[in-house]
């Protein structure tokens, strides 16, 4: 549409970006904040030893929740029982008579519970510290998701329940939420967001995404979420906010219901600040145990896939409270 502003009309000249500020090399932006004494924070805020896995299944019955475009997972089996059934051929015949499953699999490397790459996205030739957009062609040989790999992901985490703020049990399509709201439920929760948190926020739309028929959840296609705002930007960056966890497939609203651009945030947070962005974050389970202790902190671990080059990764966080 003629009328939607281009992404660095709508962020400006001036936009706040960090580049440069942890060196010309940095590929993993503001995880650079997550350094030894904030690991430490985290791990004070163990309280019952509970664990809670955080990814959405891969290959689910129901279908896996992806952004429309791409795929499901297709595993197949390789090797089986079957394998050794009379008259087949090709499988190994092992001194003792072991025999073995194994499969394989296709999948998009975001398609399942991720980590964006700060590759990933990109506006006006430039991926996030100001490196050309250029070096994506056929592989991200700048800001690849395998810097966050090596270098994994801990410190205190903190899960904003906005459904259960507002009392649903998932937000509508297309709801939005901003900075404030953010802070008038951390209050009613009775959570302090901290410097330098890692922020989770539950929707509840990856439970609606397993509730409905796959037809509903993708008709006239918009999540709910974080909206684009000069002071929301401001605050991811007063705050050193390393990590932004959704339970939506994008992190933020689809479409920015004011300016009619997608997926702005990407571009702010991401490209801009370096905020590193999870997507697909089962947290129902994780905010229910929140819920009926009031702790909404814990100690937040995770390390995606040490994919070469790739754009994003597979990822089961891992929550200790």
């Amino acid at each position: 549409m003629s009328d939607v502003p281009t992404m660095g009309e709508l962020l400006g000249d001036d936009a706040l970006n960090n580049w440069g500020k942890w060196g010309p090399d940095d590929e993993v932006g503001a995880l650079n904040y997550l350094d030894a004494a904030q690991v430490l924070r985290g791990a004070s805020h163990i309280r019952s030893g509970e664990v809670f896995a955080l990814q959405a299944p891969m290959g689910h019955p129901h279908g896996d929740p992806v952004f429309p475009g791409r795929e499901s997972i297709n595993r197949t089996n390789v090797l089986d029982e079957s394998s050794w059934d009379e008259g087949r051929e090709g499988a190994p015949a092992f001194p003792g008579g072991l025999h073995y499953a194994d499969d394989k699999a296709e999948i998009f490397l975001q398609g399942s519970t991720q980590y964006d790459a700060l590759g990933h996205v990109w506006y006006d030739g430039k991926i996030w510290n100001g490196y050309d957009a250029r070096s994506t062609v056929d592989g991200l040989a700048k800001a690849s998701v395998q810097p966050i790999a090596e270098r994994g992901v801990a410190g205190r985490g903190v899960l904003i329940d906005m459904a259960r703020h507002r009392g649903k049990q998932w937000l509508d399509k297309g709801e939005t939420f901003n900075h404030t709201d953010l802070e008038d439920a951390a209050k009613a929760q009775g959570v302090e967001l901290g410097r330098r948190d890692i922020l989770l926020i539950r929707t509840g739309f990856l439970g609606y995404f397993y509730s409905v028929p796959a037809e509903e959840f993708y008709a006239d296609f918009v999540e709910p979420g974080l909206t684009y705002s000069r002071e929301l930007v401001q605050w991811f960056a007063d705050r050193e906010i390393p990590n932004l966890v959704t339970d939506t497939i994008a992190n933020e609203v689809t479409k920015d219901p004011v300016s009619g651009v997608m997926l702005p945030l990407h571009c702010a947070l991401m490209r801009n600040l370096g905020v590193v962005l999870t997507e697909i974050v089962a947290l129902d389970k994780l905010a229910d145990a929140c819920a009926a202790d009031g702790r909404w902190d814990f100690l937040y671990t995770a390390a995606p896939l040490n994919v070469v080059e790739g754009t994003g990764s597979p990822v089961n966080p891992v929550v200790i409270r």
